[in-house]
């Protein structure tokens, strides 16, 4: 056997021509599933088996086929998502050697924990694209869980695969390796840019690019027609290590790339770079970007040709040959299986291959570790499993500011962040929270979570790869979709003995601009899916859209974040939970409810402008522990003055104002409506009906309007018709993108000043009577 945690170019090369053979098993696996679902992605697959077959037997990977759950196995990411169809075939190929070799031997080294779940063989190649089959894109989740993130979407994989080896890195698991594998069509993602800077600003030299240089993608016309450059022109100037060859078929040369790269005893904080050149395509007949998308017509004659040539080579016989008769998917789906079991009859036949390739996947299963060596995190205490602490009367008092402070709600997470890394450091020794901003650390206060909490130079600090491996901040730049991914990739990270049942990791917080959420809105859709399907214990992300709304008036237009952090809501329920805290004194209750349930993201809106905090008491207020339950009332009606209507406010601004117009409502001077703090529909949506109807009767949700400092259209959830639309008070009441100037004067332009807002409450209230009989039905 092999010395596989230092194999050797002389050791492995002794088994080139088993990886020859296995490689043309997972050719036939990926044709004969193509030709049957005629759909899917034979060019980038076929080009990239060689490279897989050398980084999954020895040269590259330390990984356990039988435990895709295992903590410290490495990690895959298809970055090139299209091209799963070469992974499945891999799976399936790698699976009949393991069920061969438990028949013959009973030996329970073979089997493949909780197989009926996470086995992939070649029967389910026959269900590809299909309902409930296997995805079209690569998900992590069930039989695929080889994969470590949801991919496809151009360049999205990398900046998970980025967050994967940090989470690692940063847990003292940084022996444990992360390979991303791409093109270089999808290399053109600015994603690709953005994640090679942070890697090497991380020093994560655990992360590995297997690149596949084919030069061909959709379109027809070459990548270097339109692209400058080799794999080592876009990767060296970043810092990274790189090596690769010309010949992309020839396993000698990927081994000794990979060797370099994989295996190299100083890589001083370097990510690295393995690439291939490769004919995309390659042994299929049809080649570079024709081959990209389309399979060859079904049971066609350059379908038979691809057989032929397996066939002659190892003497097996295909039923039907020759016949390009397409007699269907469902007639067709009979051939296959008796195609498929025809190649691997190829492996099962002989001897000397199949002890090879399920005795090496087991020797690497076995060479992963329990437990790295330097790993720093223990599995109890678990602030992330037992989150007793974050119950609200555990809360401590110096989250909160006494009433009448004037201080920006932002600064409550500043201090939340604090407190939660501190308790986490007290517990369990390091931070539970790794954060992260786009150059905007401490102006989106999410700094807090570098800062101790009782004495703020006893925090964690900024990490730094050299100096200060442990620290809880990452120095991120300027790269919103990035940093959203990069905390993504950590938080799928669990590195528990028990991953099923429990997570230990970290969970991600990431921040800028709430009007560049649509930057960040990708990693957390494919993770929020991902959240959905996947067996294993996840982390959370906290999501926070700083500097929202048209309190960011000095900014301008480009910066107000009206509409843009109505990105958040474009989930399913339970996927999200949005917070929209008015004052400081919100921020913590709100976040400590959320982050106590087992909703994967919770987005959290900020403002910049000093608010002074009220006195709830005398107002007559509910207290700022009820913003914990989403809703909560302002004032409610006077008893002895006739009902005019509810109004659900939202919003900084917006609800300051209204506050500065209570003693209006309490001499009567304004009219008599309900008004309701409108902060968390979804943490409003997990309370008792009871509560919720004490908040909003049925007759209230009729009779009713919004007040937000965003889109109108952001209210959705609160509006409850269209004739409620029509008297929402919002920024965008004109339909018209605002300017910009103070505070104060862009309160006015977006009518959510105290004056403009009490003309809209009038007109409500006024129309009362014709606002309600449009929404009657005389039937």
């Amino acid at each position: 056997m092999q010395t596989l945690t230092k194999p050797t170019f002389e050791s492995l090369s002794k088994n080139f021509h088993h990886w020859q053979k296995v490689g043309d098993l997972i050719d036939q696996c990926i044709d004969l599933m193509l030709n049957l679902r005629q759909s899917g992605h034979p060019g980038g697959s076929r080009s990239k088996v060689p490279l897989l077959v050398a980084s999954t037997l020895g040269a590259g990977m330390r990984w356990d086929l039988r435990h895709p759950e295992s903590a410290f196995g490495d990690r895959f990411v298809l970055v090139a998502g299209h091209c799963n169809p070469a992974i499945y075939a891999l799976l399936a190929v790698y699976n009949e050697a393991l069920r061969a070799r438990y028949e013959l031997t009973q030996d329970e080294r073979f089997k493949v924990h909780n197989e009926h779940e996470y086995m992939l063989t070649w029967e389910h190649l026959l269900d590809l694209r299909h309902n409930q089959g296997l995805p079209g894109h690569a998900e992590m989740e069930g039989k695929t869980l080889f994969f470590k993130f949801n991919t496809g979407p151009s360049g999205h994989g990398a900046p998970a695969a980025l967050g994967a080896a940090m989470a690692l890195k940063h847990a003292g698991a940084g022996d444990v390796r992360v390979f991303a594998m791409e093109g270089e069509g999808g290399h053109t993602a600015g994603a690709h840019h953005e994640v090679k800077n942070s890697a090497w600003g991380l020093g994560l030299d655990n992360l590995v690019y297997l690149f596949d240089w084919n030069d061909h993608g959709i379109d027809p016309r070459a990548h270097s027609e339109v692209v400058h450059g080799t794999p080592t022109d876009w990767f060296a100037p970043y810092g990274w290590r790189v090596a690769g060859t010309e010949k992309g078929d020839d396993y000698a040369a990927i081994t000794k790339a990979l060797l370099t790269i994989v295996h190299d005893e100083h890589p001083k904080g370097r990510p690295g770079c393995v690439w291939v050149k490769t004919r995309k395509g390659r042994g299929y007949y049809k080649y570079d970007a024709p081959s990209h998308g389309k399979a060859h017509a079904r049971n066609s004659e350059l379908f038979w040709k691809c057989r032929k040539d397996f066939a002659d080579r190892y003497g097996v016989v295909f039923d039907g040959a020759g016949d390009v008769n397409d007699p269907g998917e469902k007639a067709c789906r009979e051939q296959t299986k008796k195609w498929l079991q025809a190649v691997m009859s190829v492996l099962r036949n002989d001897k000397e291959l199949l002890e090879y390739l399920s005795d090496t996947l087991v020797e690497l299963g076995e060479s992963v570790p329990r437990k790295p060596e330097h790993f720093r995190l223990a599995e109890t205490p678990n602030l992330a499993e037992d989150r007793s602490w974050l119950a609200l009367d555990k809360l401590p008092k110096e989250l909160f500011v006494a009433p009448g402070t004037k201080i920006a709600n932002k600064e409550g997470l500043a201090k939340f962040g604090a407190w939660v890394n501190e308790l986490a450091k007290e517990k369990m020794g390091r931070p539970l929270v790794l954060a992260c901003s786009a150059d905007l650390a401490e102006s989106t206060s999410i700094h807090g979570f570098a800062q101790g909490f009782k004495d703020a130079k006893t925090g964690f600090g900024w990490y730094e790869r050299n100096k200060h491996p442990h620290g809880a901040l990452l120095p991120q730049q300027i790269t919103e979709f990035t940093n959203s991914g990069l905390m993504a990739g950590i938080a799928t990270v669990n590195m528990s003995s028990e991953p099923e049942k429990r997570f230990v990791g970290y969970w991600g917080a990431h921040s800028t601009y709430g009007s560049f959420s649509y930057l960040q809105y990708g990693l957390m859709r494919l993770f929020s899916q991902l959240a959905q399907d996947c067996p294993l214990k996840l982390g959370k992300v906290i999501w926070v859209a700083g500097h929202s709304g048209p309190e960011t008036a000095e900014d301008s237009r480009t910066h107000f974040g009206i509409y843009e952090p109505g990105v958040g809501q474009l989930f399913p329920d339970g996927h999200v939970i949005n917070l929209h805290p008015w004052e400081h004194n919100e921020v913590p209750v709100m976040l400590a409810a959320a982050l106590a349930t087992e909703v994967p993201i919770v987005m959290l809106n900020l403002t910049r402008p000093n608010v002074a905090v009220p006195d709830r008491a005398a107002l007559g207020c509910a207290p700022y522990t009820d913003a914990a339950k989403g809703a909560y009332v302002i004032r409610d009606y006077d008893n002895q003055r006739a009902k005019e209507g509810c109004i659900f406010v939202q919003g900084t601004s917006t609800t300051e104002s209204v506050f500065q117009l209570l003693p209006k409502f309490k001499d009567g001077s304004a009219p008599n409506v309900k008004l309701v703090a409108a902060v968390s529909w979804e943490l409003f949506q997990l309370q008792p009906t009871a509560y919720r109807d004490s908040i909003a009767s049925p007759r209230d949700w009729l009779d009713s309007t919004v007040i937000t400092n965003g889109g109108r259209r952001m209210m959705r959830d609160w509006i409850a018709h269209k004739a409620s639309e029509e008297y929402a008070m919002s920024p965008d009441w004109d339909n018209r993108w605002r300017t910009g100037g103070s505070v104060d004067e862009l309160k006015l332009e977006a009518h959510i000043d105290p004056a403009s807002l009490l003309v809209g409450i009038t007109k409500f209230a006024k129309e009362r009577e014709q606002r309600l009989k449009r929404i009657s039905w005389g039937g």
